[in-house]
């Protein structure tokens, strides 16, 4: 893996967006049916300016960001505020690479800080690559919500994981 893990900062919200509106349009993987602009990706970015406790990172491929992993409230409830929700999304051309492990690895190593109890991964099935980098990663199934979504002409199920911080 030839990739510079490293903290997001704004600069970088041009191809998280793109990166995560490929998504969108193409892909079940995301319930997300609109685009978002860049605006939205602005207003979603202040919950990680410091000091937060929610984590963005990025992964730089020969110099450009290829991809991004974060934490976020899991639930808007209080009584969920030691858990969290971990996003992993990778540029296509890097899938399969080797690249989604690290920078998972990363943000786990992030949120280990001792205030947060459990992290959550809901992953749209099918996706068995990132079923298997969660397992690997030491998420474990806890649950399956079937057909909880519909995009792109058909029902979809989310394997829920979770992961002891």
């Amino acid at each position: 893996m030839n990739g510079l893990i490293r903290p997001a900062d704004r600069g970088d919200l041009t191809r998280i967006n793109e990166i995560y509106n490929s998504y969108i349009v193409g892909r079940h993987t995301s319930f997300d049916i609109e685009p978002w602009t860049p605006e939205e990706r602005a207003e979603w970015y202040a919950k990680y300016v410091e000091p937060s406790r929610y984590h963005l990172l990025v992964i730089e491929v020969v110099g450009l960001v290829m991809g991004f992993a974060s934490s976020s409230p899991f639930r808007d409830k209080a009584a969920y505020d030691t858990s969290v929700e971990t996003t992993i999304l990778l540029d296509e051309r890097i899938l399969g690479r080797g690249f989604g492990r690290p920078l998972l690895e990363a943000l786990l190593e992030q949120i280990t800080d001792g205030s947060l109890h459990r992290a959550y991964a809901l992953i749209a099935l099918p996706n068995e690559p990132s079923v298997r980098l969660h397992a690997a990663a030491g998420y474990r199934t806890v649950g399956v919500m079937d057909e909880v979504g519909h995009k792109l002409d058909g029902y979809h199920s989310v394997q829920l994981m979770e992961r002891a911080l």
